[in-house]
């Protein structure tokens, strides 16, 4: 998530056809990047407003309810419908805590689009994400599909996983104390974005 969420011009290189995951997390892409050239947005007065519309766009292209799941791993299955609501909405605070600021700081990188692989409902969308001083940074988005929508579950900087590094925190929280725990933990947002390559 954290190549989309940087915030990143996009273009894709090469002739070859994208497939519909491309497609759809190209556009995605494309529309927080129009929220965020916005300048009527960009006055600090205006900066819930642009978070919010940040945040439209990106429940429009990640399934939080699907990464929220995995990232609580195996302690998912022993909740109520109604405790996972609560932790699903819960866990999209954090992240959307964790990676606005990100987004904001947004100064006309790049996204080089450079493959996807499709198995099934399943498909990784490979990127790289170009810093201004030209480094490729690796981006893997992982995505399954629901309905006719390809949505983003997971994602992977250089190889370090974004639900995995979650999941490593949660289970720690709930096995030396407890899910309630874990729980207050996040209303009081004392959880910082995992530390990420080059961040």
């Amino acid at each position: 998530m954290l190549g989309l969420l940087a915030g990143a011009g996009v273009y894709a290189p090469g002739p070859a056809r994208a497939g519909a995951p491309t497609d759809q997390l190209k556009a995605a892409v494309e529309q927080i990047v129009r929220v965020l050239e916005d300048p009527s947005l960009r006055a600090g007065a205006r900066a819930p407003e642009r978070r919010a519309a940040i945040r439209k766009e990106a429940e429009g292209v990640f399934d939080f309810a699907e990464t929220a799941k995995r990232a609580l791993g195996r302690h998912w299955q022993g909740l109520s419908d109604k405790d996972r609501q609560e932790f699903t909405g819960l866990f999209t605070d954090l992240i959307e805590r964790a990676y606005i600021s990100k987004i904001e700081r947004y100064s006309g990188e790049r996204i080089a689009y450079a493959g996807e692989s499709v198995e099934g409902g399943l498909a990784t969308v490979r990127t790289r994400f170009v810093t201004k001083q030209g480094t490729e940074v690796p981006v893997d988005y992982r995505m399954q599909q629901r309905s006719d929508r390809w949505l983003v579950y997971d994602v992977s900087v250089e190889g370090v996983s974004l639900i995995n590094n979650y999941r490593t925190q949660f289970d720690k929280i709930i096995q030396t104390s407890s899910y309630a725990e874990l729980v207050r933990k996040m209303k009081a947002a004392e959880f910082a974005a995992p530390a990420s390559p080059r961040s």
